[in-house]
């Protein structure tokens, strides 16, 4: 059976590098008295809420680790992945509340709001990586396709255009570029330089 070990092996995520949460549609989280996150939470919401923990509650790790990989808990003792995020430390700790930096990134990007795992500790809410490991996989949905935004709002950079051209969930981005000739334009971030170039080949803007 296919195990939550392989997905991180896959990803380049060390277990032993990585705690695993699992979050709860709750009025308020158990430990700091935050205010929880709800269905319709933003990306952002769920980040900040995620960032912030109790300090007079001795539960969370005094040094967690690097790598945080953040579910959503579903019925039935399943988890949905929301994200990666990486910790880069305490930010600032009053005595009761403790808050630490934290970015989203992109490895297991692909498989957000996809990938379910089964939660086999139904009283923890967070655990060390290496507890979860082996943890089943129960599924990997397909992805919601993205609409294009229109040849005005195609703005992308590097990592971007690498999924537009390899990710399924743009196959009607691809499909669009290659219906049409152009002009485009490629700017260089380090530097501000740039490049105008002319598509009319047999796959166009594509």
């Amino acid at each position: 059976m296919l195990s939550l070990d392989w997905i991180l092996r896959s990803a380049e995520v060390r277990a032993d590098e990585a705690m695993v949460i699992r979050h709860a549609y709750v009025r308020e989280h158990e430990d700091s008295g935050l205010q929880g996150i709800r269905a319709d939470s933003t990306d952002d919401e769920i980040l900040y809420y995620t960032s912030r923990q109790s300090a007079t509650q001795r539960v969370f790790p005094v040094t967690p680790p690097r790598y945080w990989i953040v579910f959503i808990r579903e019925d039935g003792g399943r988890a949905r992945f929301w994200a990666v995020v990486e910790n880069h430390g305490e930010a600032w700790n009053d005595g009761r509340q403790r808050a630490f930096t934290l970015t989203v990134s992109e490895q297991m990007a692909d498989l957000r709001n996809r990938l379910v795992i089964a939660w086999k500790s139904p009283r923890a809410w967070w655990i060390n990586g290496g507890t979860a490991a082996p943890y089943p996989v129960l599924e990997i949905a397909d992805a919601k396709p993205i609409p294009f935004p229109g040849f005005d709002g195609l703005v992308l950079d590097y990592p971007q255009l690498q999924a537009v051209m390899r990710d399924h969930r743009y196959a009607s981005w691809r499909t669009a570029l290659a219906s049409v000739t152009g002009i485009y334009l490629i700017t260089d971030t380090r530097d501000g330089r740039h490049y105008v170039g002319k598509a009319d080949g047999a796959e166009s803007i594509r």
